[in-house]
């Protein structure tokens, strides 16, 4: 046979034009037995798959099948006896006869799938249609809306799918070749050579005896090795995909693909295949995301030797003209994201003659491998240059690898004794050339033929700010030889990279970090995040069970470690997430015949909650105050003087002598308060005591265990010795001291508890279940399963619906959305998701069904990650010693010492004056002796100092002035936990603002309105009726802002009617409005005329009556309008530039096909915020910005309240440290934020205020609550708390002076002038001291707030704001300060702010990314780059 081959593969591009087509005939075939359509499908899927099969068509009503087939392959019966094989009855239809085989094209069809981007309506659908189906080749077109996808069915040798998406874009839609569905087919002249090459293949054909005695003879042909680089393959499956396909191609000898080392090594003869037609073929397999990289030798050979189908007979190949390939470095300037890099890496890459590009953002340099016969250095700079950056040609170096011709004596070795020698072709593998390394550094290319595993590394990466950051060194990496995968955690700041040890070390994969500007170090004794599995296993009954679940998933792969315990019915398994996931584990017991589920964790059982404690004390306060009212009652009582001064009262009476009713009353209340009620004190005390520490318990324990032993022993003394009067006891002193400070302990643990709610708070953020669900070819659903959450697995392809939870960190893989990461970033605007793009654990989804693939699972999401930081902060946070257990310290040895003096002195002086003693120590009991009088007085002195010295006052003053400071607060709109955070607010030296919803509203507001058009046309009033009936139906924030907006203005509940609503995700949206008549009444139209908003043009003419008329509306970005056909003038954008560096966003307006307005809209700043940081400023505290937006819109509210210093662009682990480096320079930090993103600093910080707006998380994390959603509170409770602070001191300074007066009397110092202490003096003072105490606490209650009049008197003519120059902001962590350069007029017409609220409502940047950009894209948090272009 003297025919060449014929090769009609989809991916076939070159030289396709001559192409022979091979012969095919149509017949039809009867088949009786079909019932439904079911059965219509599977006729038409099992014979549409046979080899030789170029289309059936099967009519359910007419019983036929229309069958075009090759007769060269198959023939008519063979197709009936496969349908018979199905359980049908087929034959031939008579009369029908096969027609004569023609040479007709239509026998070769392919099918492409297209994803069109911008379709907003039908009229898009059927356009596309009808331009497409008009293209010569395009035989079939079906285009849907709701999937904006295009099937296009097209014969190849006639129109390429480039060509049928490059059509598609010139009609200004967005299109990207999605797969191509057609797989590899090969012509009925190719099987007969692969027929004749592969003997060992079956034979499909009846012609079995067909040339199969022929062979090629190996004489004449060579062998050549070649080495593809194969990006795009998962796994096994896309191995054999690529082997069995391509095995089958003529010429292929034999072909070895490895997926570690994304490589496929193919042994061919170059007469009958060429490289570049290898690459074709596996280009076009199935699914169509294969990236095949030909050597560069092999590349250039190409260009020369594009291969005939029906040329010269095979062994006279021709003899391609040498090739060369050269590189040229050249230097970019005005790059300023990855952005940038990929509009450059994807535009000269397009360009013909330009092998590879390599772009690097870090030095500003790009290297091209190019053919200079095609293009030169020169046109490559021009290039690069209209895309708006500046470049020049910094080096040229040829690599003069000449390409050899494919003759025996060049690149290929004959083959002796008919075994083919194989000789490695082209080039080394030059892929991905960094821009960072020399041209001319050689390339490492993992062999082919060994088997190295692959080894996994753990570094440290800081300096991450946001998605993009992550998606960069993802990419970056991925591209190097040697390494096989990345996985990049943001919050954790961590990088998992596996790699190939004999390539590439771990030392230069952190090198390779740094080179894009992050700090990176590799962790040496990092294991990973190890997974560790509770399960509750049903079903056990003996220690043999256990054994054999513990033997089954010990033999496990991955499995480190697996205990069962047959008591509990627990196991607990610790095993590898790469290897085996918890579902597996899960599945393995259930096998072996038991029942296994996760164990449930309860997230309020926790090490910070405080339920013991509460309970405690509450038990502790309950019993003081059952037994301690009635010992108050019995005090007051004793107070009160008798009518006759020496008439002894009715408890005075003695019981039996030496023991009076009273005391037998305080006896038994006071013990039962001393065991029951002070037990705590006991423990809490003997817990200071043990590490060498007097604090407030020591104190209280101390007074009330000498008060009660001291008065039980004289009570029993003077029993014993029948005493006719009962002594003064101080059986009152524990009760009181009891039931207040007890009180204050339970208030105080209650406040404490609400942390650890903070923690079950953010705990039920996280989804409980999670949709996995397992996909076919062409990523179908072909089944659903609702999984706990703790069994999901690490690449496990999740469906999330709208409205839905993301239940893990992962990738979107297929579908279009919006999410809400407001619980990271604190924007409450949603962000744009395609695939591609990151989402994270916790954050809602808005309106798209999407498929995520998982990354992050259990304690590795960001959420839990969150939950960790708050976890951490709540822990290490440095206690506050509150200013009573400071001044009890001192004050605990001082009175022991002083108590020990007066024993001492009182013994010395008894023995040397025995009459002072007796004078004022009559003894009635004669038998007693000298020794005994005196030490019994010193000893009695020496208590008696003791119990004056009793800190009933001391204990009183911190908690009476906390509760009443609490309950003011409370009054005046601050909730205040604790006395804690009271009693630290004074000393506070730094307030850090979160931005959005604390400095600002949170939620969008419009802040100008723009008429582009004459009012005298087109009325204000009426364009706000109908934008806000148009907004009306969007469930977007802006939309929502812009309808509430016209209905105040128009004052009217009541809008139009909307039709044919579309909302474009990232663009705008586009509908029909009518029946705005109504609302632009003749009645309302008067007030109109003065209510014309801010900043709009011109006032608002009288109207006419007018038919009820119907208007197309458009709003949205630039981009919305281009795509609408809409011009937008230079005055316009400048205007809209002008707001976007304010950090507003700007909408444009069309009413039938006119522009005619603009709408700025922003998250407004509080009108208190500038007041609030003037104040603050005032009183020397430093204010700081911290926010997780860009720095744009972060340094635009910092000069509108004057914040001199902003951090923007931060995570919440950030924040945290942000707020512990101040810590650590000894300053007091105070945190005021409102969401889930600010939970971590406000438990970190020694004062967190929560806005009472904000997250349920936030406000659980902080100490202090600000109801009213005011800033100035956040003065009035620094003010309040110095208040409080100043009156605690009042109370223990009061306190004291009783104790000054009182010890000295007590200790008889003042004996000699005859002022001795009486019975009742004790008891009156104290009562005296702690009613002084109270009062003074309660003089809080007179506070009053500062109001909003006298805070504007202070601030009068000192306000102002800053200007650009004066903020100075920092990125991420970064101390160094982003100053924003001078911007040309040019760069501010492409600048793009992405605002908190335009983190998508911001236009599609131009290729023109001008270099004085402030970076606003690169920085916007959670933006993928490749978010970054679709952007409203």
């Amino acid at each position: 046979m003297k025919q060449s081959f014929a090769f009609d593969n989809v991916g076939y591009e070159g030289g396709l034009d001559s192409v022979c087509p091979p012969q095919t005939a149509t017949s039809t075939i009867s088949i009786l037995g079909m019932t439904c359509q079911s059965c219509v499908r599977s006729i038409e899927g099992r014979i549409s798959s046979l080899k030789g099969i170029v289309s059936i068509k099967i009519s359910l009503e007419q019983g036929n099948a229309t069958v075009k087939y090759m007769p060269s392959i198959l023939s008519l019966p063979q197709v009936c006896r496969h349908i018979e094989d199905m359980g049908f009855e087929a034959s031939v239809a008579e009369g029908k006869a096969a027609s004569w085989p023609s040479r007709s094209s239509p026998g070769l069809e392919a099918v492409v799938r297209l994803r069109v981007e911008g379709m907003t309506c039908q009229s898009c659908v059927s356009s596309i249609e009808g331009k497409l189906g008009k293209l010569q080749g395009v035989a079939r077109v079906r285009v849907s809306l709701s999937t904006q996808e295009a099937v296009i069915t097209y014969q190849p040798y006639l129109i390429q799918p480039q060509d049928l998406r490059d059509h598609v874009n010139d009609m200004g839609f967005e299109a990207v070749i999605k797969n191509r569905v057609a797989p590899v087919s090969l012509g009925p002249i190719d099987i007969g050579r692969l027929q004749r090459t592969n003997p060992k293949m079956p034979l499909t054909s009846d012609n079995q005896n067909l040339n199969n005695s022929e062979t090629l003879g190996h004489q004449g042909s060579h062998v050549v090795t070649l080495q593809l680089r194969v990006d795009g393959m998962h796994c096994q499956s896309c191995v054999l995909n690529i082997e069995e396909n391509i095995g089958q191609l003529p010429g292929v000898q034999n072909v070895q693909v490895s997926l570690e080392n994304r490589t496929a090594q193919v042994q061919y003869d170059p007469s009958c295949v060429t490289a570049g037609a290898l690459q074709r073929a596996i280009e076009a397999l199935p699914p169509g995301n294969f990236k095949v990289s030909l050597p560069a030798a092999a590349a250039g050979s190409e260009t020369g030797n594009r291969f005939s189908a029906c040329a010269a007979p095979a062994p006279a190949p021709r003899t391609p003209a040498p090739g060369r390939c050269d590189t040229v470095m050249l230097a970019i300037v005005g790059m300023t994201c990855a952005s940038c890099v990929q509009s450059i890496e994807g535009l000269i890459s397009q360009r013909e003659g330009v092998q590879q590009i390599s772009v690097s953002l870090a030095e500003g340099t790009a290297v091209v491998l190019y053919d200079p016969s095609i293009i030169g250095p020169e046109e490559l700079r021009a290039a690069v240059e209209e895309m708006g950056f500046e470049t020049s040609v910094l080096s040229e170096n040829g690599y003069s690898n000449h390409v050899g011709n494919h003759s025996a004596g060049n690149s290929s070795a004959h083959t002796t004794a008919g075994v083919p020698v194989s000789v490695q072709e082209g080039a080394p593998h030059t892929e991905g050339l960094p821009g960072n390394h020399s041209p001319g550094r050689p390339s490492r290319s993992p062999p082919a033929s060994t088997s190295v595993t692959a080894q996994k590394c753990f570094l440290q990466i800081t300096g991450m700010t946001c998605a993009s950051c992550v998606s960069n060194i993802e990419r970056k990496l991925q591209k190097e030889a040697g390494v096989v995968s990345v996985l990049v955690a943001l919050m954790a700041g961590k990088a998992e990279v596996k790699y190939h040890p004999d390539v590439i070390q771990p030392l230069e994969i952190a090198q390779l970090i740094q080179d894009l500007g992050f700090e990176a170090t590799v962790l040496e004794d990092y294991a990973g995040s190890e997974g560790d599995l509770e399960l509750i296993i049903t079903g056990m009954t003996c220690a043999s069970c256990v054994h054999n679940i513990e033997s089954k998933l010990t033999r496990m792969a991955g499995i480190t470690y697996a205990s069962v315990a047959l008591a509990t019915s627990k196991a607990h398994v610790k095993f590898d997430p790469e290897i085996i996931g918890p579902r597996d584990i899960v599945k393995v017991i259930e096998e072996i015949g038991f029942h296994a589920s996760p164990a449930q964790r309860n997230p309020s059982a926790h090490h910070l909650d405080h339920k013991v404690e509460i309970k405690q004390w509450k038990k502790s306060f309950l019993c003081s105050l059952v037994f301690g009212i009635p010992v108050m009652g019995l005090m007051i009582y004793m107070l009160v003087p008798s009518s006759t001064p020496h008439e002894s009262m009715v408890l005075d009476h003695n019981v039996i002598p030496g023991l009076s009713i009273l005391n037998l009353i305080f006896f038994i209340l006071c013990t039962f308060v001393q065991l029951l009620g002070g037990w705590y004190f006991y423990v809490q005390a003997y817990r200071s005591l043990r590490h060498r520490a007097a604090n407030m318990d020591v104190l209280i324990v101390l007074a009330t265990s000498i008060a009660y032993t001291y008065s039980l022993v004289i009570l029993v003394v003077a029993v014993a010795e029948r005493a006719e009067r009962s002594p003064v006891t101080f059986f009152d002193t524990p009760p009181m001291l009891f039931v207040f400070i007890a009180l204050g302990r339970w208030l105080e643990h209650i406040a404490k508890s609400k942390t650890s709610e903070a923690l079950a708070k953010l705990m039920s953020l996280q989804a409980t279940e999670a949709t996995v669900v397992t996909l076919g070819e062409d990523n179908l659903i072909l089944r659903e399963e609702q999984v706990p959450m703790e069994l999901v697995q690490r690449g496990d392809v999740i469906k999330v619906v709208p409205g839905g939870k993301f239940p893990v960190d992962g990738k979107v893989l297929e579908g279009n959305t919006m999410a809400d990461e407001s619980l990271i970033t604190g924007e409450a605007m949603p962000v744009t998701k395609k695939p591609g793009s990151t989402v994270i654990a916790g954050s809602m989804n808005a309106h798209g069904s999407v498929l995520v693939t998982a990354t992050h699972v259990g304690n590795d999401t960001t959420l839990a990650q969150i939950v960790k930081l708050v976890e951490e902060a709540q822990m290490s946070k440095a206690p506050i010693q509150q200013l009573a257990d400071r001044f009890s310290g001192y004050f605990v040895p001082f009175i022991i010492i002083i108590s020990t003096l007066t024993l001492v002195v009182w013994i010395i002086i008894g023995f040397i004056d025995f009459g002072v003693v007796q004078k004022y120590f009559p003894t009635p009991n004669k038998h007693i002796s000298e020794a005994e009088v005196i030490i019994r007085f010193a000893f009695q002195t020496s208590i008696t100092v003791l119990c004056i010295a009793c800190p009933c006052s001391l204990g009183l003053a911190t908690p009476t002035a906390v509760m009443v400071g609490t309950g003011v607060a409370a009054q005046n709109g601050i909730l205040i936990k604790g006395g804690k955070p009271l009693e630290m607010a004074h000393k506070i030296k730094t307030v850090m603002f979160d931005k959005t919803g604390t400095i600002t509203h949170g939620v969008p507001k419009v802040m100008r309105v723009l008429l582009l058009v004459d009012v005298a046309t087109l009325p204000l009033r009426k364009v706000l009726a109908v934008v806000g009936t148009a907004e009306a139906s969007s469930e977007h924030p802006l939309g929502v802002a812009v309808t509430k907006y016209c209905k105040e203005e128009l004052g009217t509940e009541t809008l139009g009617y909307c039709t044919d609503f579309q909302a474009v995700p990232g663009c705008g949206i586009g509908c029909k409005v009518s029946s705005v008549e109504g609302i632009l009444a003749p009645g309302e139209r008067q007030r109109s005329k003065q209510a014309a908003p801010p900043g709009t043009v011109g006032g608002v003419p009288e109207e006419t009556d007018e038919t009820p008329q119907t208007f197309s509306v458009l709003i949205g970005n630039r981009e919305w309008m281009r795509r609408n056909g809409l011009t937008i003038s230079s005055d316009i954008s400048d205007a809209m530039a002008d707001h976007e560096m304010k950090g507003q966003t700007a909408i444009l307006v069309a009413i039938d096909g006119v522009l005619c307005g603009m709408i700025a809209i922003a998250d407004a700043v509080k009108q208190e915020a500038a007041l609030a940081v003037h104040t603050l400023k005032s009183m020397g505290v430093d204010v700081v910005l911290i926010t997780g937006d860009n720095r744009k819109t972060a340094r635009a509210i910092a000069t509108q309240v004057g914040i001199n210093k902003v951090f923007a662009e931060v995570l919440p682990s950030h924040k945290v440290a942000k707020v512990q480096e101040l810590q650590n320079e000894g300053k007091k930090v105070a945190m005021v934020g409102d969401g889930v993103n600010d939970s971590p600093a406000l438990a970190r910080a020694d004062v967190g205020i929560a806005i009472g707006t904000g997250t349920d998380v936030a406000i659980e994390a902080a100490d202090v609550v600000l109801i009213r959603n005011d800033l100035l509170d956040v003065v009035a409770s620094i003010h309040l708390s110095k208040r409080t602070v100043w009156r605690i001191r009042l109370n223990l300074v009061l306190a004291l002076i009783y104790n000054l007066v009182g010890i000295p009397i007590a200790a008889g110092v003042f004996m000699p002038i005859g002022v001795v202490l009486q019975p009742w003096m004790g008891s009156a003072a104290m009562a005296a001291s702690s009613v002084s105490v109270v009062l003074s606490s309660l003089q809080l209650k007179c506070y009053k707030k500062p109001d909003l009049e006298r805070y504007e008197a202070q601030a009068q003519g000192r306000m102002k704001p800053l200007t650009a120059s004066q903020v100075s902001v920092h990125i991420g962590m970064d101390d160094r300060r982003w100053d924003s350069p001078q911007a040309t007029p040019w760069d501010q017409v492409s600048r793009v702010s992405q605002v908190s609220l335009s983190s998508l409502k911001s236009d599609k940047l131009s290729r023109h990314s001008a270099a004085a950009d402030d970076g606003g894209d690169t920085w916007s948090l959670l933006l993928n780059d490749r978010d970054e272009e679709q952007c409203i």
